[in-house]
């Protein structure tokens, strides 16, 4: 079968076209996210080229923004990879739930599942699957989400990148991307741990905020971190 047959087949899938749906909702808050970034990386003194080539290598809009001030204020490099790893740790904890869902899948195919993961991916997916085992139509699932995921942030990436000189900073689009974080962090959110988590996180990194080169970032990472670890201790413990 050829290439443009196996597509066809994929988009009149059933599974592809829910996936699709339901990715397409909260793309209207990842466009505006996407925006913000594009229009940041240039305006934070990366060339073109460069902003391009880190939207389609990096495609993980919270890392970009954590690290381009730290690129413009001339940061040491540990501190611009440690806060960059930091604030993708949530990536980690997302690949041991997927491993459950897609470990079976051969290597190339696993990496390229990976790439392409995000928030909304596994948010809605975990809600579609919320047992971890492997499922008739999952990967088919994903991609739809994925078709409709990557391709907005790209595209608008690259157009906050090309029109960045021309977007007005009035217009306060960096709120809507905060508020579309906002709604993927607080559908997270199912239990009392995590939301004592969460909790922490942000009084943390507000009480920190004074701290040069966004070591609040990290701050609020590792206070939020061991007082997950303790709270499931405490829960192990008790059970």
């Amino acid at each position: 079968m050829s290439l443009f047959k196996r597509l066809r087949a994929l988009a009149a899938d059933a599974d592809f076209r829910q996936g699709a749906r339901d990715m397409a909702s909260p793309s209207l808050g990842l466009a505006a996210w996407g925006l913000v970034t594009g229009v940041t990386m240039v305006k934070s003194g990366l060339s073109l080229p460069l902003a391009m080539g880190m939207s389609l290598m990096v495609f993980a809009g919270s890392a970009q923004l954590a690290a381009l001030p730290l690129i413009a204020s001339g940061a040491p490099l540990w501190v611009l990879l440690a806060t960059a790893f930091c604030v993708n740790l949530r990536f980690v904890i997302f690949s041991a739930q997927w491993r459950h869902y897609f470990g079976h899948l051969p290597r190339a195919r696993r990496l390229m599942l990976a790439y392409c993961a995000a928030d909304l991916n596994f948010v809605t997916f975990v809600k579609r699957w919320p047992d971890p085992v492997p499922a008739p139509g999952q990967r088919r699932y994903f991609l739809g989400g994925v078709a409709v995921n990557w391709p907005t942030w790209q595209f608008c990436s690259f157009t906050g990148i090309l029109l960045a000189d021309r977007i007005p900073t009035q217009w306060g689009i960096g709120f809507a991307g905060v508020l579309a974080l906002l709604g993927v962090s607080f559908t997270l959110l199912t239990d009392r741990t995590l939301w004592w988590v969460a909790v922490t996180a942000g009084a943390v990194s507000i009480a920190t905020y004074s701290l040069p080169l966004k070591l609040n970032i990290l701050c609020a990472i590792a206070a939020a971190g061991a007082v997950g670890w303790w709270l499931d201790a405490r829960k192990a413990a008790h059970e």
